[in-house]
């Protein structure tokens, strides 16, 4: 059972929920383009996951099956128990390692770049993880955790981390020594040198108590959330990577072989010193920060916000298809996916080119669908040809639309 594709209505149940305790309140933890930024990441995340979780899944099993040290049954309920805790102690060190690694970190760090937090910096997921993250779960397989076992508990890890990202709840008495908790998860979302990395857990913070990574959330210490290299971009497939670019530039500039072959698995933040002496990086400073922003006119927001939402059901029915999608249509929908993301990003950041990338994508289209057609991946019959073109007229009028707001005074992306 795909269990994060049932969940998705309630992510968005909550997220407006959240939303409505956020005017109640006078709060203003949401922004429109951070917001839509960690909502694309995600749904490009999912879409990327359909062709790579084949990675993780193969290895397991192949573990599981030829190396496992016992024979688990799926129908013993403290098998399930026992899973889903030793997940989270595995999860721990997956984490933990994701922050103290420069490879691991260019992953992990898209999901700590929005400097707002809300629910929906929880669906703000990373596409490269796949890479490594495999081989921290392998413990599972070779204690004999059956794969389905495995797959489930998980999911059920990854839903129970939606809820702590949030603002509107406070510390939580007794559960805050036991669980990971909305108190201490903004911690872990912090760039104040206090708090960062610290409290790596997915449900259970007894590991940052045992392994000494636990840092409470103290009223004299405000959180301020993002990373200490900004993003400063609304673009989800830079968001993916904006790490792996300074690695790699790091990596070229290095006079010494070694240096080039080690930054990639020396600590996070560690660069070749010859790199780090002509190419300084200044580290920031707290009392001046500010949020990174882009003037973004009515019209423009309202345009991404829609071609969003259409990108978004998109990509819940490539989800829906999950296993029967071959790999060719698996990638002709990533393609899709990434490309539309990409241009509402464009849009988002008021790039000059914003309308050229837009006037491609909506032109690409008629292409992607006909070969989706041709592979039976969609039935396009004459009532889908036609609902496409409406859909790409009525985006063309948005366009003329952008260029009549093009004349009107700019204002701040707002809060939502």
């Amino acid at each position: 059972m795909n269990y994060v594709l049932y969940a998705v209505p309630f992510f968005f149940l909550l997220i407006g929920l959240e939303l409505l305790a956020d005017r109640w309140r006078g709060m203003h933890n949401y922004r429109l383009a951070d917001a839509l930024n960690s909502l694309s990441a995600g749904v490009l995340s999912q879409a990327v996951g359909i062709l790579t979780k084949v990675v993780g899944l193969l290895t397991y099993t192949f573990a599981w099956e030829h190396l496992a040290l016992l024979e688990l049954s799926a129908s013993d309920l403290w098998v399930w128990v026992f899973a889903f805790v030793f997940y989270d102690f595995c999860y721990y060190w997956n984490h933990r390692l994701g922050h103290e690694r420069n490879v691991l970190w260019a992953a992990h760090a898209v999901h700590h770049q929005s400097e707002d937090y809300n629910l929906s910096t929880a669906l703000r997921q990373t596409s490269t993880g796949f890479l490594f993250s495999w081989i921290f779960y392998l413990p599972l397989a070779l204690l004999g955790v059956p794969p389905l076992v495995f797959l489930s508990v998980a999911a059920l890890n990854l839903l129970y981390q939606f809820w702590v990202h949030t603002k509107h709840i406070p510390k939580l008495g007794w559960l805050e020594w036991l669980l990971i908790t909305p108190s201490n998860h903004r911690v872990h979302h912090a760039q104040n040198p206090l708090y960062m990395d610290r409290n790596y857990g997915g449900v259970f913070i007894v590991w940052d108590r045992l392994f000494r990574t636990y840092q409470e959330e103290l009223e004299e210490e405000p959180v301020i959330f993002g990373v200490t290299v900004p993003l400063a971009s609304w673009n989800p497939l830079w968001a993916n990577l904006q790490v792996y670019a300074g690695l790699w530039c790091d990596a070229r500039r290095a006079a010494s072989w070694w240096d080039r072959l080690r930054i990639w698995f020396m600590p996070t933040g560690w660069r070749p010193a010859d790199v780090a002496a002509r190419y300084p990086q200044e580290k920031p400073d707290l009392s001046r920060f500010r949020k990174f922003e882009v003037p973004l006119g009515r019209g423009a927001q309202v345009y991404a916000l829609l071609q969003f939402i259409v990108y978004l059901l998109g990509g819940v029915w490539l989800l829906a298809q999950g296993d029967g999608l071959s790999t060719v249509a698996a990638l002709l929908g990533c393609i899709w996916v990434g490309l539309g993301l990409y241009s509402i990003g464009c849009v988002l950041e008021s790039r000059r080119w914003a309308r050229r990338v837009e006037l491609l994508r909506l032109t690409l289209n008629l292409p992607l669908f006909w070969l989706a057609d041709a592979l039976g991946v969609l039935s396009m019959g004459v009532a889908a040809w036609a609902a496409l073109l409406l859909y790409g007229g009525l985006s063309l009028l948005g366009l003329w639309w952008l260029r009549q707001d093009d004349s009107a005074p700019a204002s701040l992306t707002p809060s939502i």
